[in-house]
């Protein structure tokens, strides 16, 4: 499903504009990125909550050069779904 899918069933369902739709769903995703961006974890009871991790530093590999490199702590933007939302999907949803 993309971003036209969701404006478009959301659209659907509420008897809204596209565009007034989208609009919504484009602020709501730059709300999201900007306060993790600025360190703030979002929580949204019964969906998930979208937080930061933080990953330690660690040694990698340069294949092509065959050498090995440092690669430094960084932090990196994470969902994690609702017990709700999980539970959903592992019963609704078949195995393939």
């Amino acid at each position: 499903m993309t971003k036209a899918d969701i404006v478009a069933k959301i659209s659907e369902k509420l008897g809204m504009e596209k565009g007034d739709v989208q609009a919504t769903v484009e602020t709501f995703m730059n709300e999201v990125k900007n306060s993790l961006e600025s360190g703030d974890n979002v929580y949204l009871r019964g969906f998930g909550s979208f937080i930061i991790k933080k990953r330690a530093e660690k040694t990698g590999r340069n294949i092509s050069k065959n050498t090995t490199i440092k690669i430094p702590a960084h932090n990196i933007p994470a969902f994690k779904p609702a017990k709700v939302f999980v539970d959903g999907v592992k019963t609704n949803v078949e195995v393939k």
